[in-house]
């Protein structure tokens, strides 16, 4: 090997390796150049390995020939390597640019849903008369669910109430009533008793307009000495001015639950027609808001309070029930089918 083929050699890598690295147009690719020309493994690293093949005094020239070429692609090297980051850096710029001229963005306002709204209101009214507020669990006992409330197991009642089985003697829960016997067990032998218990309740419906298999419910309890029935008629006459206005009338008409005695449905008048007969009241003047009546002795004395010395009254609605009198929703689904469109309605309102 002669020292002027050497050097030929390195100037030909020189040459061939500046017009790759012309071509080098990103990050991968350079790195590429780099390892193939600056690498240990590159051609100018193998010549400095071979020096030793060539005569002592051709060695320092044909070294100082491979030193100035690897300077020369090293500075090379960081010049393109600078210019690709500085080109990287303006597309960013061009890509990221954010027009400052431009008018913002308002974050659009959240809003109660109105089942959530309506669930407030509710409470709100309630907690205003002195009651207060109590939650049980939605998955229940059999015990608590029916049977406590006077429903044995061979009652026909139960059937109303299907719902939706985990064992044999859990359930989720068709009512907020088993919350009577807990609150009044939790209590006993205090009195009053003054609580209103709003949750979702389970029960095996078919899905239409007026009907869902889960729903919200909020029951209402009071247990005191000489709690009457037109006590729970003034309550609720109360309520239903405080939701539906001022000149709201409220009407008791004779039911059955099995865990009150009298037991009644409370209506009151047509919101649309104001009493005077419609397509909504089905030309009565009357709507239906709720069920309610005497706690039954027997749920009493199960709870451990004394019949002959206590008495109460309890009362049990739909929530969705009463936003769709309030609000003139005429189905029930719209409630959960996130359709903006009537969501939107009430983010104006409220």
């Amino acid at each position: 090997m002669q020292a002027h083929d050497v050097e030929q050699k390195v100037d030909q890598l020189a040459t061939a390796a500046m017009q790759r690295l012309q071509a080098a147009d990103d990050a991968h690719s350079l790195e590429e150049w780099r390892v193939a020309y600056l690498g240990k493994k590159s051609e100018l690293s193998q010549i400095l390995r071979q020096l030793g093949q060539l005569p002592a005094e051709e060695r320092p020239r044909v070294g100082d020939a491979v030193n100035r070429a690897r300077q020369q692609l090293q500075a090379a090297y960081a010049a393109r390597k600078q210019a690709l980051a500085e080109a990287e850096q303006q597309r960013r710029f061009a890509d990221e640019a954010v027009d400052v001229t431009l008018p913002g963005r308002r974050t659009p306002r959240g809003a109660l849903h109105p089942l959530v709204r309506t669930m407030y209101e509710i409470e709100e009214i309630f907690l205003g008369m002195g009651f207060s507020i109590a939650e049980g669990p939605e998955v229940e006992t059999d015990e608590y669910n029916f049977e406590k409330l006077n429903l044995p197991k061979d009652h026909p009642a139960r059937d109303m109430q299907d719902t939706f089985y985990i064992t044999d003697t859990l359930l989720l829960r068709t009512h907020t009533s088993p919350m009577q016997v807990r609150t009044m067990e939790r209590m006993r032998p205090l009195a009053p008793v003054k609580v209103v218990v709003p949750g979702r309740v389970y029960r095996r419906d078919e899905d239409d307009a007026t009907h869902s298999h889960a729903f919200n419910q909020v029951e209402g309890l009071v247990v005191d000495r000489g709690v009457r029935m037109s006590d729970l008629k003034g309550v609720l006459e109360q309520f239903a001015r405080a939701m539906f206005g001022p000149d709201q009338a409220v009407r008791l008409r004779p039911s059955f639950f099995p865990f009150t005695e009298p037991s009644a449905e409370v209506d009151v008048r047509c919101i649309q027609c104001g009493g005077t007969g419609c397509r909504v009241c089905k030309e009565t003047g009357w709507i239906e808001i709720l069920g309610a009546g005497m706690v039954h002795p027997r749920v009493l004395d199960g709870a451990g309070y004394d019949s002959r010395e206590f008495s109460g009254f309890a009362f049990g609605m739909g929530v969705e029930r009463i936003a769709m009198l309030k609000y003139g929703i005429e189905d029930i689904r719209q409630f959960y089918q996130n359709d903006l469109r009537l969501l939107r309605q009430f983010a104006r309102a409220w």
